[in-house]
């Protein structure tokens, strides 16, 4: 039968129904509401699946289950997903798993968003030609999967959370609070936060025009696109930084685990795409121990869906344990 999977970010509800040859049928993606609280962003999740079923044409009933990837402290044996701060006042610890569950009619399963995207890069994706990799997911903030011997690695409960290396001490201010943090220059959360004050400060930008033409509330990866596109320097400006923040704290995690391979995707790593993360693995030389032997610097290959997918997967893995 039939499953869905469901990336939850900072910006988009990406919904994906998978067959048994975990071929895409049907997708549906939505803006993730940025008012309400947890339960206004469960309820989109469940439109999504809803949306997905209807384009592959299946009644949500027939499927076999819900995967969903979220940020935060993720517990699917408890079903509960706390403290996603990228997501509209989600402190505390909610029920995701059995409100959603009720909603939909299904078995849902849980996982932190970035190791089921991981997962489908090297199942699926451009990590299939290696044993170790690192999964670097650029886009709210900056997020992490390691896959080492074939395994993705877990360690105590908060491995790959490669955003907050230090790249600078006494640095700037990272939205979860330290500073210094990689995601406090590469973010795009904490990027459009920079952008704001300098806007306040009188430098001139594209950014917010585009924005409010595209009908966005934020500056998504496809406004900094655009932005780019069109000579922004504040655009140009902050791309650049968070390009030198992320050769420093990736280059460094390689240094410690000496991967085969570097995996860029999410929002801003896809949408910007091979020549961006041709400038990352640039940024990276210079702070690699070994760097004789660089590992494979690549582009996500499942796009928008691989967190998707990767979520997806769950419910197989559930079935066949």
């Amino acid at each position: 039968m039939a499953c869905a999977g469901v990336d939850l970010g900072g910006t988009k509800i990406q919904a994906v129904v998978l067959d048994p040859d975990r071929r895409v049928l049907g997708s549906s993606r939505r803006p993730t509401p940025t008012v309400g609280g947890p339960g206004d962003v469960v309820a989109a999740v469940a439109a999504a699946v809803r949306e997905a079923a209807a384009d592959a044409e299946l009644d949500p009933a027939a499927l076999d289950g819900v995967g969903l990837g979220s940020p935060g402290d993720v517990d699917d044996a408890a079903g509960t997903v706390t403290s996603a701060r990228n997501l509209p006042d989600w402190t505390g610890s909610f029920p995701v798993a059995s409100v959603l569950g009720e909603d939909l009619g299904l078995p849902v399963s849980l996982a932190n968003d970035v190791d089921v995207a991981t997962v489908a890069e090297y199942e699926l994706g451009a990590g299939r030609p290696y044993s170790s990799l690192l999964g670097v997911f650029w886009g709210t903030g900056v997020g992490g999967g390691v896959v080492l011997d074939g395994r993705l690695w877990h360690g105590r409960a908060s491995a790959g959370e490669i955003g907050h290396m230090v790249v600078k001490l006494g640095g700037a201010r990272c939205p979860c609070g330290r500073k210094g943090c990689m995601e406090a220059y590469a973010g795009r959360g904490a990027m459009e936060a920079r952008a704001r004050r300098e806007l306040a400060d009188g430098t001139p930008t594209e950014l917010f025009r585009i924005m409010e033409k595209r009908g966005r509330e934020r500056l998504t990866s496809g406004v900094f696109a655009r932005a780019l596109e069109q000579g922004d320097q504040v655009a140009v400006s902050l791309i650049d930084r968070a390009i030198e923040a992320l050769g420093a704290g990736v280059a460094s995690a390689v240094n410690l685990l000496d991967v085969e391979a570097v995996i860029i995707g999410g929002g801003l790593g896809v949408r910007l795409g091979a020549p961006y993360t041709e400038r990352i693995e640039r940024a990276m030389l210079p702070h690699l121990f070994s760097d004789y032997r660089p590992p494979a610097v690549r582009t996500a290959e499942l796009g928008d869906l691989g967190g998707a997918i990767g979520a997806a997967l769950l419910v197989g893995d559930r079935s066949a344990a």
